[in-house]
């Protein structure tokens, strides 16, 4: 399985970059890029977040090329925000008590995409009267994972004063958690609990929409967590309803590279895969939004039942 051989033929894909949103009461107007087939009608849609990591550009719009230029080529529009945790705005370092994950405004600037797609679509002319929109799926990395489960209905508690947080869009029917920060409490490093407090109290237990969760088996993010790599499949194990679980073997936190081409930060780098992660995240959604009742178990059958299965999958 690699780039070049996916069981799917693709197609060639219109992008454009930057598209603004104005965004009132928002430290810079929100940024997108959109992309999608140059040809179908009814196309789902994707919101796409990117991660926190190092990078400049990565955990931005002009991130997340393996994974977004994948699914845009094979049936989706793909929109990509850059949140306000960018390393390309500067502003981690600013005086705001949301500084630097800034994960209520991560998930305000999805519905506020969804609120606006009409905008979206004047954006790419071609684009105008193709999209379906009783087809919306959230995908998200790392930090993106963890905007994609609040998005779909995991609970977190705000570390200023305590009360619940819920930020659940039911326009959102689907989704991917790829390595997204599991359950808060005593599973989090005193790293993470000092400086991301807001993971402390991460909840699944009311997560009942159909979602993906990918972690790589041999992703120890001991900055943040004290359990190891099983840390990121909580949002498999602890939700409720219908869910399904990839573990990748021998992939990272970066799952073979999903976040950008020949990116230095993955030190998991693999073609191979990378391509396993974009494949059944496309298959997953294919399912999930009602395309094909069978992509997800075709595909996660071709994974496993290779001579070297490259990981397990799971769905309950």
């Amino acid at each position: 399985m690699s780039y070049t051989r996916t069981p799917v033929p693709a197609s060639a894909v219109l992008s454009i970059a930057p598209v603004t949103l104005p965004t009132p009461n928002r430290a810079v107007d929100l940024q997108l890029r959109v992309s999608a087939p140059v040809s179908g009608s009814h196309l789902p849609i994707v919101l796409l977040s990117h991660g926190h990591g190092p990078s400049n550009f990565l955990s931005s719009l002009y991130g997340y090329g393996p994974l977004g230029d994948f699914l845009a080529a094979h049936g989706f529009v793909v929109v990509q925000p850059t949140h306000l945790d960018s390393a390309t705005l500067g502003l981690r370092d600013a005086d705001d008590a949301e500084a630097p994950l800034y994960w209520r405004t991560r998930a305000a600037d999805m519905s506020f995409v969804l609120d606006h797609l009409d905008e979206v679509e004047k954006a790419l002319p071609e684009l105008r009267g193709r999209t379906d929109r009783d087809r919306i799926a959230v995908v998200g990395h790392s930090m993106g994972g963890f905007t994609a489960g609040l998005l779909l209905g995991a609970r977190t508690v705000d570390p200023a004063d305590g009360s619940e947080i819920d930020l659940a869009d039911p326009r959102l029917t689907a989704g991917v958690m790829l390595s997204a920060p599991g359950n808060g409490g005593d599973s989090l490093s005193e790293y993470a609990k000092e400086h991301y407090p807001i993971l402390s109290g991460t909840d699944f237990s009311r997560m009942d929409a159909p979602v993906l969760v990918v972690g790589g088996a041999e992703d120890d993010s001991t900055h943040l967590t004290v359990r190891g790599p099983e840390w990121y499949t909580d949002a498999y194990t602890s939700s409720p309803g219908r869910k399904s679980l990839l573990q990748l073997f021998g992939a990272g936190h970066a799952l073979g590279g999903v976040s950008g081409y020949d990116a230095a930060e993955a030190s998991d780098e693999s073609p191979e895969l990378a391509a396993a992660t974009l494949w059944l995240t496309w298959a997953f959604l294919r399912t999930e939004l009602g395309l094909d009742e069978h992509a997800w178990d075709f595909a996660g059958h071709a994974l496993t039942s290779a001579p070297a299965p490259l990981g397990r999958v799971e769905s309950g």
